[in-house]
């Protein structure tokens, strides 16, 4: 195993296909500050390279479910952190897009829809942010493969807002208890499983033939 990249996640089935990679992969739990957490403890680990890996929201309405982004850079508040284009070829080449770094999930539509037109972003994630300080403050370049999920037209349901423990695993008891309050969320939560495996295979495809 090359140990001197190392691959940031937020969820643990997105783990499951980065490690595929042949690199050391840490789960961030689905949160910025795990994710921090994540990338310094692969740093100390001696991982001399970074890459923010999973699944995305879509901003720009022309990203599909599966599409693959491997972004210029990553736009967090009034910073910009241009990705290192060698370590985006080892991902299968850099896409024209811009990431946008939140600390919280962007689930409505209209919010997305503000968010695209103010900053040009063409998704949005909870990890790639968090990744580029990490890669700044310990001055080793970083990247970032990410696949979308839920499109810019799907605002997401509640469940989906709940559905993550520490681990980055799914909770099923506070999954079931929003569906229980919200019964009427579970077409949506169907559409977002199905639009979460179209991402997954992508994910997959890439990671295949990198």
């Amino acid at each position: 195993m090359d140990s001197s990249i190392g691959v940031v996640v937020g969820l643990a089935a997105e783990a499951r296909i980065a490690r595929r990679l042949g690199w050391p992969v840490a789960v961030g739990g689905g949160t910025s500050s795990g994710a921090k957490l994540a990338a310094r403890r692969l740093v100390n680990d001696g991982a001399r390279a970074l890459v923010s890996f999973g699944l995305a929201g879509g901003l720009d309405p022309a990203l599909a479910p599966g599409a693959i982004i491997v972004p210029s850079a990553v736009i967090d508040d009034d910073h910009r952190y241009p990705t290192d284009p060698k370590l985006s070829n080892l991902l299968g080449g850099a896409t024209p897009h811009l990431l946008l770094g939140a600390n919280t999930i962007v689930a409505a539509v209209v919010e997305k829809a503000r968010l695209y037109s103010e900053t040009g972003a063409a998704a949005t994630d909870l990890e790639s942010a968090a990744v580029a300080r990490v890669a700044k403050t310990n001055s080793v370049p970083f990247s970032v493969l990410r696949a979308i999920c839920d499109p810019a037209d799907r605002t997401l349901p509640p469940a989906a807002l709940a559905a993550l423990d520490r681990h980055g695993a799914i909770a099923i008891g506070r999954v079931l208890a929003s569906i229980a309050a919200h019964p009427t969320q579970i077409p949506a939560l169907l559409a977002l499983a199905s639009d979460a495996m179209t991402a997954r295979r992508a994910l997959l495809a890439r990671v295949s033939a990198a």
